[in-house]
């Protein structure tokens, strides 16, 4: 799992703007690591992109969605 999140981390820190992980009350910074590793990893997270050109982040971030 830790691999995991370095690799999304890594790839959300290549683009300019905003991103957000919410996860029930407590929303992070989506480029922060350890912000992410204080969540509860167990249950679904809201990714708040704060961007409407934002295709090409969604596109290399498809293995993390759930769909």
């Amino acid at each position: 799992m830790a691999e995991s999140v370095k690799s999304f981390v890594n790839i959300v820190n290549k683009y300019p703007y905003d991103i957000d992980l919410h996860s029930g009350r407590f929303m992070i910074d989506a480029k922060s690591l350890l912000g992410i590793f204080s969540l509860d990893l167990s249950k679904p997270l809201v990714l708040e992109i704060h961007s409407d050109k934002c295709d090409d982040l969604v596109a290399e971030i498809d293995k993390f969605i759930v769909k």
